[in-house]
C-alpha cells in the first residue's frame, strides 16, 4: 500500500459518519447511472468522500479547488488504486486550473460540487450548453455562497444549488474548529515561530475568523480582531478580544491573518505602515484578501525563505514575510481540516447529492439549505460514534413545547 493509499485510510477511520452513510449508498446505488463532477480540494478527506459516492454507484471525475492545496499523493491514489478520475497536481498553474474544471465538465456531469463555485461560474459562462444537463450543484464553502448569492440575485443561476455551508454541521463546526486549528497548524508549519506573546491580528469575524482567533489566544497570541460589520465586531468585543481598524491594528501586529471571503483587506496603501518583520497570511478561499502581486511589485528583493516562506525587503529596507503566496494558507502550508470535522461537511455533500437525485425534476434555480432533519441526524451519528449519549424530551416536556396555554 503507498503513500496516497494510506493517507486516505487513515482519515477514512476518523470519518465514521460518512462510513455509515457509504455502508448505506453501497445497498441502495442511490447514483446508479448519474456522473457527478466535483471541484474541492484533492486531500484524503476529500477522497473518502468520492469513494462514498462510488459506492453509491456514481462515476466520477475529480478536480483541485485551489491550485496549492493538493495531496499530490492522494491524487495519484484516486486515479491509480480507487480508479477515480482525478485531475490536480500542487502548484498548477492558473491555465492548467482552468483545464483540469473544463475536462471534469467534459465528463457532462449531473450533479457537481463545488468548493468555491468556479465550476459552477465556468458551467455559466464557457459551457452553457451543459446547464440543461445538471440535477443540481453543492457548495462547501462561505466565499462559493456569497458568489452563488450575487448570481441569484442578479437572475443569473440556471441551476439549483444546495449550499452546503450555510448547515449547522457544517459552519458551526468546519469554519469554526477545521479552520481554526488548520490555519494555526499552517501558520507554524511555515515558519516555526512561537505563537505566544506575538500581536496576533485577524482580519474578519465570521465562523472561520472568530476560529483563528480562539486558537491563537490558546497559544497565548494578544489578538486583535477587525471588521466591518458591527454585530459580529460587537460579539468580538464581548469574546474577549481587542477590536479595531484594520489600519491602526496592521501597524502593531506581528502576524496578520484574513479571512473576509472579501477583497482588497490589505492593499499598498497598508503595507507602507506594516512594522519590519511582519508575517501577512491568508485563510480565506481566493488569494485576492491582501495584494500578494501589488506587495511584489513594491519589493526590491524577494528571497524564499522556506517552502512556503517568502522574505519581501521593501524599498526602505523593512522585511515583510508572506505566507503561500496569499493562498489557503491552512492547505497550502498543512493538510487543511482534520477528518473528524470534514466528516460532518463531506457528510453533508453527500446527503446533498442524494437530495439532487431524489428530487430530480422538481426544484427551481434557487439557493437550497439542507434540510433541518438531516442536519441533526448528522450530529446525532457524530455523537454516537464518538460514545456520547444525550438526554431525550419527555412527552410531557414536548407537550409543553407545542402549547401556548401554559404559563406560569
Amino acid at each position: 500500500m503507498d503513500k496516497g493509499e494510506l493517507k486516505i485510510k487513515w482519515a477514512g477511520s476518523q470519518m465514521q459518519v460518512l462510513e455509515i452513510i457509504k455502508q448505506r449508498f453501497a445497498k441502495e446505488k442511490p447514483f446508479k447511472g448519474i456522473t457527478l463532477g466535483a471541484c474541492l480540494h484533492v486531500t484524503a478527506e476529500t477522497a473518502n468522500l468520492m469513494i462514498a459516492l462510488k459506492a453509491g454507484g456514481a462515476n466520477l471525475a475529480l478536480c483541485a479547488s485551489n491550485p496549492l492545496s493538493t495531496q499530490d499523493e492522494v491524487a495519484q491514489s484516486l486515479n491509480k488504486d480507487f480508479d477515480i478520475p482525478t485531475f490536480a497536481k500542487k502548484g498548477e498553474d492558473r491555465e492548467t486550473y482552468y483545464k483540469h474544471l473544463n475536462q471534469v465538465l467534459d465528463f457532462h456531469p449531473q450533479i457537481t460540487m463545488d468548493d468555491g463555485a468556479d465550476l459552477i461560474t465556468l458551467l455559466h459562462t464557457e459551457r452553457k450548453d451543459q446547464i440543461k444537463e445538471i440535477i443540481g450543484s453543492s457548495e462547501e464553502t462561505t466565499t462559493g455562497v456569497i458568489r452563488l448569492k450575487a448570481m441569484k440575485e442578479k437572475g443569473d443561476l440556471k441551476i439549483p444549488v444546495m449550499a452546503v455551508n450555510d448547515s449547522q454541521t457544517k459552519h458551526l463546526f468546519d469554519n469554526r474548529y477545521g479552520t481554526g486549528q488548520s490555519t494555526i497548524d499552517g501558520i507554524i508549519r511555515a515558519t516555526n515561530v512561537l505563537l505566544a506573546g506575538k500581536i496576533f491580528v485577524v482580519c474578519g469575524y465570521g465562523w472561520c475568523g472568530r476560529g483563528i482567533a480562539e486558537r491563537a489566544r490558546g497559544m497565548g497570541a494578544h489578538v486583535t480582531v477587525t471588521e466591518v460589520d458591527p454585530v459580529r465586531a460587537l460579539q468580538a468585543v464581548m469574546d474577549g478580544f481587542e477590536v479595531t481598524s484594520v489600519s491602526k491594528a496592521s501597524q502593531k501586529a506581528d502576524i496578520i491573518v484574513t479571512a473576509t471571503g472579501n477583497k482588497g483587506v490589505l492593499g499598498k496603501e497598508l503595507f507602507k505602515s506594516l512594522k519590519n518583520g511582519v508575517i501577512i497570511c491568508n485563510s480565506g478561499h481566493f488569494n485576492v484578501e491582501f495584494d500578494y502581486e501589488g506587495l511584489v511589485k513594491m519589493a526590491k528583493q524577494i528571497t524564499k525563505v522556506r517552502e512556503f516562506l517568502e522574505e519581501l525587503v521593501m524599498p526602505d529596507g523593512k522585511k515583510i514575510f508572506v505566507l503561500g503566496e496569499g493562498r489557503l494558507i491552512n492547505l497550502v502550508a498543512a493538510e487543511g481540516h482534520p477528518p473528524d470535522v470534514m466528516d460532518l461537511s463531506f457528510a453533508n455533500q453527500a446527503l446533498a447529492a442524494e437530495f439532487f437525485v431524489k428530487n430530480r425534476g422538481k426544484l427551481k434555480n434557487d439557493i437550497y439549505s439542507i434540510p433541518e432533519d438531516q442536519d441533526i441526524e448528522i450530529a446525532r451519528l457524530k455523537l454516537e460514534s464518538m460514545g456520547i449519549t444525550i438526554d431525550q424530551l419527555t412527552n410531557e416536556q414536548k407537550h409543553y413545547l407545542s402549547s401556548w396555554n401554559e404559563g406560569t
